[in-house]
């Protein structure tokens, strides 16, 4: 006599173990499960001392720091309070660069974010000699910041910069180095410049997301590119948009570091510069450890709530697909 075989799911309680597999969530489906509690802290040790080994230690450092005076020498330190905050939100001189930092780091994402958007859409348009063409254009990406902010300071030299002689004949006499503005500008013009290539690869990585069917349909809907772009094109590729945006704004702030220090090198007083070159100058030229460490934290402060509120309002305009 044959017994009839019994399936997980005719199985006593197999029938409720089914109904709540497909009762849970999709989500629970795709969840991890590990046996060992302490596996998953183990798998991310690594990752974890890196982080508070080369950004939580050295901000916490920075932080104790910022309420002394401390020796350039190590030999001792003196309790000030907020003397050092005070000091440094009080002076003139920070406010300005605060303000030159601000527009500087405007500028700075704005164009290089929509030039390397308008380099990328014409880019996914081009049929023969596509791949010289984005080399081309992605080759700039491989170049230093300290070498870019040589090849600007030849490029806006004073006696063999080409860019000054054709400046010149439209009657600018470009003086870079001397000339507060022009500074700025050719400051802004070298920082552009080496952050459009990586604005580029984003976007013409999310555009070749973009399926045909999609483009096809706004291009039966929509004869006008310009606003086809902007209704179609554009919302789609709004989570590169925001992604390339907060990395921007930290590629201002902070990466421009070594092409600031190399266009200004040894007058900053006449030139434009950063907070985060500011708090170089004060601390390693300056020797003002406690002035200094104040002042990165501001600028940490300053990051951090800027962070959030992209997050917490900018991100809630931006639909994943």
């Amino acid at each position: 006599m044959s017994v009839p075989s019994t399936s997980p799911q005719t199985a006593p309680g197999g029938v409720a173990r089914l109904r709540a597999r497909l009762a849970a969530p999709p989500e629970a489906a795709k969840r991890v499960q590990f046996r060992r509690p302490l596996l998953p802290w183990l798998l991310l040790a690594p990752q974890l001392a890196v982080v508070a080994t080369f950004f939580y230690w050295p901000s916490a450092q920075a932080v104790i720091s910022s309420f002394y005076i401390e020796d350039p020498f190590g030999f001792g330190a003196t309790f000030v309070g907020l003397d050092n905050y005070a000091d440094a939100v009080g002076s003139s001189e920070y406010i300005r660069i605060a303000a030159f930092t601000v527009m500087f780091t405007v500028i700075v994402t704005v164009l290089s974010l929509a030039i390397g958007m308008l380099l990328a859409v014409k880019a996914d348009k081009v049929i023969r000699g596509r791949p010289a063409y984005r080399t081309a254009l992605i080759a700039v990406y491989a170049i230093a910041p300290p070498v870019a902010g040589l090849i600007g300071m030849m490029l806006f030299d004073q006696h063999i910069g080409s860019i000054v002689r054709f400046a010149a004949l439209f009657g600018w006499n470009m003086q870079v180095g001397l000339s507060y503005w022009d500074t700025a500008f050719a400051m802004i013009v070298v920082a552009v410049w080496l952050q459009i290539p990586y604005n580029f690869i984003f976007v013409l990585s999310g555009l070749q997301a973009i399926p045909s069917a999609v483009r096809e349909a706004a291009l039966i809907d929509c004869r006008n590119g310009l606003r086809r772009f902007r209704t179609v094109i554009l919302p789609l590729l709004a989570p590169t948009a925001f992604f390339l945006m907060i990395i921007n704004i930290t590629y201002a702030l902070f990466d421009t570091f070594a092409l600031i220090d190399v266009m200004v090198k040894d007058k900053p007083a006449n030139n434009p510069i950063t907070l985060v070159y500011k708090v170089y100058l004060d601390g390693f030229r300056g020797n003002d450890i406690g002035g200094s460490s104040a002042q990165s934290v501001i600028l940490m402060a300053v990051v951090l709530v800027l962070t959030l509120f992209q997050f917490r309002y900018i991100e809630r305009r931006v639909h994943y697909g």
